[in-house]
């Protein structure tokens, strides 16, 4: 896809980007980041991946052909970034950054048990499938399993025996392993 410009690591405030699509987000340090043709620029996670599906599919990531999949795969979009990724923000600021007295103070717990129940719930959705939507790779396995990520390898917790399934069914296809290649080589 012949896509802009996209960011995922930090940037320092101000950086780049002065007068240009993405100069508001990008002076906020905000990523992700995606800067497209005709002055496009979008710094929200699944407002990108919505924006990239539409914008150059159709794809099978976001199948629009059957509603009831449709459907399903936007409501889990969403979940994995309102009932994951939300949710681990300020867990990831609490775990590095906040004092002993408030790394486990009631915030905190509060939220690791939402994660807990978000977990629960895809871990039913993923039983006996190899994808949440469908039998494809859709938006939705992307959002959540960035999420999965984050609370396993950020926060170091756990995953129950279906979902790590998943996630390495999801690591071992061949985009993934490109990607990651790729990432190798720019460290």
């Amino acid at each position: 896809m012949p896509v802009g410009r996209c960011w995922t690591h930090p940037c320092p405030a101000g950086s780049f980007g002065e007068g240009k699509a993405g100069g508001p987000f990008l002076r906020a340090g905000t990523v992700p980041l995606l800067e497209d043709a005709g002055g496009v620029a979008l710094n929200e996670s699944v407002a990108i991946m919505l924006y990239i599906s539409q914008r150059y599919g159709p794809t099978p990531l976001l199948p629009t052909g059957n509603a009831a999949l449709m459907a399903q795969c936007l409501q889990l979009t969403l979940f994995g970034e309102t009932e994951v990724g939300m949710n681990l923000n300020p867990l990831i600021a609490a775990h590095f950054m906040a004092g002993e007295a408030d790394k486990r103070n009631w915030s905190v717990i509060g939220l690791e048990e939402r994660v807990k129940r978000a977990i629960q719930n895809a871990e039913t959705l993923v039983y006996n499938k190899s994808y949440l939507v469908g039998d494809d790779l859709t938006l939705a396995d992307i959002s959540v399993s960035c999420g999965f990520g984050i609370w396993q390898g950020a926060l170091g917790e756990q995953l129950p025996e279906g979902l790590m399934a998943y996630r390495e069914r999801l690591r071992a296809r061949a985009a993934y392993q490109r990607a990651k290649s790729r990432c190798a080589e720019v460290e």
